[in-house]
C-alpha cells in the first residue's frame, strides 16, 4: 500500500476540510395548515405544494 512521504501539517489538513461542514436545513411554514416544512417539498400534513394539491392525504384520523 502507498504511504505518505511527508507529514501533512495540521493547517494544511484543516484547509482541506473547510468545506466539509453541514448547513442546517431551511425550514418554512405551510401557508395552508401552518406545519413546518422543508423548502421545495410537499407539505406532509396537508399535501399541498405552492398553493396546489400535490398528493391526496387521508384526513380520517
Amino acid at each position: 500500500m502507498a504511504h505518505p512521504k511527508h507529514k501533512i501539517s495540521k493547517s494544511r489538513r484543516d484547509k482541506r476540510r473547510t468545506h466539509d461542514s453541514l448547513t442546517p436545513a431551511q425550514l418554512s411554514t405551510c401557508p395552508n395548515c401552518g406545519a413546518t416544512v422543508k423548502y421545495h417539498t410537499v407539505c406532509p400534513e396537508c399535501g399541498q405544494y405552492r398553493g396546489k394539491q400535490a398528493i391526496e392525504k387521508d384526513i380520517t384520523a
